[in-house]
């Protein structure tokens, strides 16, 4: 199965989706197909991203947000992400991915993307990511408001605080290297 077939299945999903409470995890059900499979015969390290990618678009349906995010013709835009691959996901193996919002700033939101199998981990990732919309970042503070959540943002993991400030070392590194 392609992945546009998969895209084709979660928006399927997402007309059924019960709406969720915007801390809360989304999860999805995948099988490894052989497309998805890389020389060693286990999932390939960026087939990864591409099944995340599923399931932020998901999670926004979940939370209610997904609509007001088209009405405003916003865009999720992906700004870092980090991962750890644990154990591999072999050919024709289920999995779930698993995906929530751990917090969020001024200008970014930092969810968490995991895969599992029977309960086992297999791959763990930090994103970071943010909406543009008119030519400008939208502010979460605004997103916020516009999806109702009433409560603050989560305190910030101290992995994603040491992440955050690694990634501002590494576009500083980048800069003076430009």
């Amino acid at each position: 199965m392609n992945l546009y077939l998969r895209l084709l299945k979660v928006l399927a999903q997402m007309l059924f989706a019960a709406r969720q409470d915007v801390l809360a995890e989304s999860r999805l059900a995948f099988r490894v197909w052989p497309n998805d499979c890389d020389f060693n015969l286990h999932m390939n390290n960026g087939r990864y991203l591409t099944f995340m990618d599923l399931g932020r678009i998901y999670l926004l349906s979940a939370t209610g947000i997904f609509k007001e995010v088209v009405r405003r013709r916003w865009s999720p835009v992906l700004s870092a992400a980090e991962i750890n691959y644990i154990r591999p996901l072999d050919p024709f193996r289920k999995f779930e991915l698993i995906t929530r919002i751990l917090t969020w700033d001024e200008k970014y939101f930092y969810l968490e993307q995991r895969f599992e199998h029977a309960g086992r981990l297999h791959a763990s990732a930090t994103v970071r990511g943010l909406f543009v919309g008119g030519g400008r970042t939208v502010p979460t503070a605004e997103l916020v408001r516009v999806a109702d959540v009433r409560t603050p943002a989560p305190p910030m993991p101290d992995v994603v605080a040491h992440w955050k400030e690694l990634t501002v070392l590494k576009r500083e590194r980048a800069a003076r290297e430009a």
